[in-house]
């Protein structure tokens, strides 16, 4: 009688691995999120993790570009539906800030970002590809809210550049806990911010987020 085949363990989807990556940094913070650990949510090796990855740092940034590609899909649905573009301003705000302190998604970005020295030109490259979708979205969105008189008419890219700093500036105080600089807090100094500089005259304020 022939033995039977040796069952071979096949290795999870990467995604699988990503969205564990992910979960773990959601429920358990950064710290908790190691190779050995990993293997056992995915039932792979450490070895094998490695083999896939090469680097922790790899392994970081493939799963901030796989949440990136989630929020993208999202981000180019509410952008480009049939609405004011204030009110789809407002939903890619919504989209950009934390949900709070210790959000996953910005506290990978942050790591990735403390970490992105040592990764070398081909990692800062991609981060960058990241960045720079999240910017010409905004661009883009200006620009349309500019050609039908929402806006005032300021340069959309110049423009993208100082919201977008304000974003990142509060996005990290709102990530890391910082007192007095909750979620909420943030999104009042945005609209502020908005309807001192961008809003047309008489054009009526974005909805909260």
């Amino acid at each position: 009688m022939t033995p039977p085949a040796r069952r071979r363990n096949v290795a999870p989807p990467r995604e699988s691995v990503l969205a564990a990556a992910m979960a773990t940094i959601a429920e358990h913070g950064l710290d908790a999120l190691t190779m050995a650990g990993l293997g056992r949510d995915v039932g792979m090796s450490s070895g094998h993790l490695l083999y896939y990855f090469g680097t922790k740092d790899e392994l970081l940034l493939r799963t901030l570009e796989w949440s990136e590609g989630r929020l993208g899909a999202e981000r180019a649905a509410l952008l480009s539906r049939q609405a004011p573009a204030a009110e789809r301003l407002t939903g890619y705000v919504g989209l950009y800030l934390p949900d709070g302190p210790r959000d996953p998604h910005w506290t990978l970005w942050l790591e990735v970002w403390n970490r992105s020295a040592g990764m070398g030109d081909e990692a800062r490259v991609r981060q960058a590809a990241v960045e720079g979708a999240w910017h010409r979205d905004l661009v883009a969105l200006l620009a349309d809210g500019v050609s039908h008189g929402e806006f005032r008419k300021v340069d959309p890219d110049r423009f993208a550049v100082r919201l977008r700093a304000l974003l990142d500036g509060l996005s990290v105080h709102v990530a890391v806990g910082l007192p007095g600089t909750g979620r909420e807090q943030a999104l009042v100094h945005v609209r502020e911010f908005l309807a001192d500089s961008l809003l047309a005259p008489g054009s009526p304020e974005p909805p909260d987020s």
